[in-house]
């Protein structure tokens, strides 16, 4: 086997883990918006959410110092 096909099998089993063990409905609110999900499901739409801000962050600080223009105000 070799070491890529090792780590994703390592990390797929980490991920069944965690989710069997965060099958708990909690309810989230956000002013008259409330719903139900599992914690698990909570937690990976809130890194999803993380990783596409952050994405698109770094995409626009590259097209901001790509036009010359100073990212941080002074």
């Amino acid at each position: 086997m070799n070491l890529r096909l090792t780590l994703i099998l390592i990390l797929s089993s980490l991920a069944v883990v965690f989710i069997a063990q965060n099958v708990a409905v909690v309810e989230i609110g956000f002013l008259y918006w409330r719903a139900s999900m599992s914690s698990a499901l909570l937690i990976f739409f809130t890194l999803m959410i993380g990783f596409i801000l952050g994405w698109f962050l770094h995409s626009y600080l590259l097209y901001r110092k790509s036009k010359g223009k100073s990212v941080y105000l002074r």
